[in-house]
């Protein structure tokens, strides 16, 4: 009996400790989820991990807590920065102001900001878009033109393209490129030993604006391309994590890009669109960003009143966007909920931000839209970069640059060239957003969304953007 009764004893003390938490900590998923919503991350992480230590909880439990836990992480990424350090930013920007004209920036959210753990926290980015937002409420001097290189090289380049393709729409202009592209997980950021699976972008070989792909060399060699059914296409590869180690992924490769030019004038007669499946897939909603929410509704339809035609609601859509949405950096889509609400709510946003408000509101008004994203790929200006296709009868696919905007050009042809036009420095991988990787991933996506930078995990979870970085060299031939 003494014996049977030590076993219960020892059972008990072994539960108890498996599942003990402090009293402070003792808190139920509500409590968790309100101190995150506050910005009480450490309350949140504390709590959190009382819960997940305990032997006997459930799966759906486990879910939610480290969900929660990676948007923490997530947002503490972005806001790095401490109110001294962005004041210093300002300075060594030139930017003078008074504790009120902070205080309104604040307001305004134009300096953006979070409160976490009851302190301020800025957006990484918060001083360089507050420049921009600034520059962009000064009244511009009449008569002044003042380009930027990449603006002059777009606008060059749009010149040559309308000549080449003139009222045929063909893909004119070839630009060979090789790619050498590098992803690397830093050192000891996985478990020695452990194996490190890593998603590569890769082109899309479906669009007679990109062709001519070829594999130069991949590093490991052993290697798995999705197929090019795939709207999100990538290489796929795996490597084994040694201690005080980084891991390197390494894939080069060439291909031809071309641009692309529609005359919008001649458009106007186009019918509606007839096309059953292409009308019912893209101009439906996708949650959770292209939405139709009732600010979407409104403003959509007060944009294009008195308009039945197809190509001048595009333009109309456009012109606004162009005319009340400033570009600026944006935080990691996967902290936004909904980006489009969000463009609306602030008045800026970078590429893929634009081109989603544009698809939502366009896609509201029964015009198809798909996605289309990748990197840009001008001489000086590699870079990350988001767009989109508009469905046309009679004609099939058009691309549109959002975020590229109108051109300052007296020209309408120049002016509107991103409207139905597209330039030869291009990279496609994207034909879709928020598209299953090939093979899944089993973890949640470091961008949810897009794919351009590459997506890492191992059987541990997912590895988020500050554990590896990546880096792409263009060579034009």
């Amino acid at each position: 009996m003494k014996a049977i009764q030590s076993i219960l004893l020892f059972t008990i003390f072994i539960c108890i400790i498996g599942c003990y938490q402090p009293p402070d900590a003792h808190r139920s998923i509500k409590d968790i989820e309100k101190a995150f919503q506050n910005g009480y991350f450490s309350q949140t992480i504390k709590w959190s991990d009382s819960i997940l230590r305990c032997s006997n909880t459930d799966s759906l439990t486990i879910f939610r807590l480290n969900s929660i836990l990676d948007m923490a992480r997530r947002i503490k990424a972005d806001f790095t920065m401490t109110a001294e350090e962005t004041d210093t930013l300002l300075k060594n920007e030139a930017v003078e102001f008074t504790p009120s004209e902070r205080e309104l920036w604040e307001r305004n959210n134009w300096l953006e900001y979070r409160m976490i753990d009851g302190e301020k926290r800025y957006f990484k980015r918060a001083v360089s878009n507050l420049i921009l937002i600034l520059k962009s409420k000064q009244p511009a001097r009449e008569g002044e033109q003042i380009l930027d290189s990449q603006s002059r090289f777009c606008l060059e380049r749009s010149r040559k393209v309308i000549m080449a393709a003139g009222s045929s729409g063909k893909p004119v202009i070839p630009v060979k490129l090789k790619i050498n592209y590098q992803l690397t997980v830093k050192a000891d950021a996985v478990p020695a030993g452990e194996i490190v699976r890593c998603w590569l972008p890769w082109p899309q070989e479906n669009h007679s604006r990109q062709t001519n792909v070829k594999l130069l060399k991949m590093v490991p060699e052993s290697y798995r391309i999705a197929p090019d059914s795939v709207e999100q296409r990538s290489v796929y590869c795996e490597q084994k994590a040694f201690k005080g180690k980084p891991v390197v992924f390494n894939l080069q490769f060439e291909y031809v890009s071309m641009a692309q030019y529609f005359e919008l004038n001649k458009m106007k007669a186009l019918p509606a669109v007839t096309s059953k499946a292409i009308s019912e897939r893209y101009t439906a909603e996708q949650y959770p960003q292209i939405v139709f929410s009732a600010e979407i509704r409104r403003l959509s339809d007060s944009i294009v009143a008195g308009t039945s035609n197809q190509a001048e609601k595009v333009r109309k859509i456009y012109y606004w966007i162009n005319d009340h949405i400033i570009w600026t950096g944006a935080l990691e889509y996967s902290i936004i909920p909904f980006i489009p609400g969000y463009v609306l709510a602030n008045r800026r946003g970078d590429c893929g931000m634009q081109t989603m408000l544009f698809m939502a509101m366009a896609r509201y008004q029964h015009i198809p839209v798909k996605w289309q994203s990748g990197w840009m790929m001008h001489p000086h200006e590699v870079n990350l970069h988001d767009w989109c296709e508009v469905f046309y009868d009679g004609i099939g696919w058009i691309p549109l640059d959002m975020s590229f905007n109108l051109q300052q050009s007296d020209n309408l042809s120049e002016k509107e060239f991103y409207i139905s036009g597209i330039d030869s420095y291009r990279l496609i991988i994207n034909d879709g957003i928020g598209s299953r990787l090939v093979p899944g991933k089993k973890f949640p996506r470091s961008e949810p969304f897009d794919f351009q930078r590459g997506e890492v995990e191992w059987r541990g979870g997912n590895l988020y953007f500050d554990q590896w970085d990546y880096h792409m060299n263009v060579e034009y031939l």
